[in-house]
């Protein structure tokens, strides 16, 4: 019985690590929320639910709506991170856009790809929602359009999300992927992006100093979306910038709206 009793007990502890580390990844969730939600200047602090689990995300309005741009932010940051996620959701509004930025799952601070990898599914039910929160924002603007933006590990949640969709261009009009292919040292992607069969719009963002797995997977990125066939698809980069595009916001923010004035 003895070893019964302790395969049992590791199975029990097991258990509660697997809860234990669930749990503190949603707890540094929430303290983040709560850091940010005071300090927040322009935009108003939303809470949806995807499986009964309440998420942050910032609704920002423009005047005279185009549609919404929503975004994600990168791997382990908040929907107000300074640096490529805050310039983006102010930005946009200048040019007719509101913008609903998203908390996205976290890890721990020093999580790598391939830990993410696994709670990747954890984010599309949070995809869905905010898809439908920002269309009941322009159900009365017939020619509002929802662009989906992701930046770095949002964009591979993102492409997660697409991949599991068939009806894609029944909920967003366009989507803007920015550092797409950002990974780890010897950790390569898992599923190729599934951009040879979007038909909507595709934006290919990237810095001309972002990191080598982005820059080395351009020209295929680039075959993919022409192979997509979508003649308002394009890749273009941000000059003298980086994968965060630090002190670049502007810059960014200014050829993603270009591009969608041309949608």
């Amino acid at each position: 019985m003895k070893p019964l009793n302790c395969i049992s007990c590791l199975i029990t502890l097991s258990l509660l690590a697997y809860s234990a580390v669930k749990a503190s990844e949603l707890e540094r969730e929430k303290r983040m929320a709560n850091e940010i939600v005071d300090a927040i200047l322009d935009g108003d602090a939303v809470f949806l639910e995807a499986e009964n689990h309440k998420f942050l995300t910032i609704y920002t309005e423009a005047e005279e709506v185009k549609g919404v741009a929503i975004i994600l932010h990168g791997r382990g940051f908040h929907p107000d991170w300074p640096d490529t996620v805050n310039p983006l959701r102010l930005g946009l509004v200048e040019s007719g856009w509101s913008t609903l930025s998203v908390q996205m799952p976290v890890l721990e601070k020093h999580a790598k790809y391939y830990d993410y990898v696994p709670i990747f599914p954890e984010a599309l039910p949070r995809i869905e929602t905010a898809i439908k929160f920002a269309r009941s924002q322009i159900n009365n603007e017939p020619a509002g359009k929802i662009v989906l933006i992701a930046h770095s590990c949002g964009a591979h949640m993102a492409m997660a999300w697409l991949a599991a969709n068939d009806d894609v261009s029944q909920k967003i009009d366009a989507f803007v992927g920015i550092g797409m292919g950002a990974t780890d040292y010897k950790q390569p992607m898992e599923k190729p992006f599934p951009l040879d069969k979007l038909t909507v719009p595709v934006l290919d963002v990237y810095a001309d100093g972002d990191y080598p797995a982005v820059l080395k997977m351009a020209p295929q990125r680039l075959a993919m979306i022409k192979e997509a066939g979508n003649d308002k698809s394009r890749q273009l980069v941000v000059a003298d910038s980086d994968h965060y595009h630090e002190d670049r916001g502007e810059e960014l923010t200014g050829l993603i709206a270009q591009w969608l004035h041309g949608l």
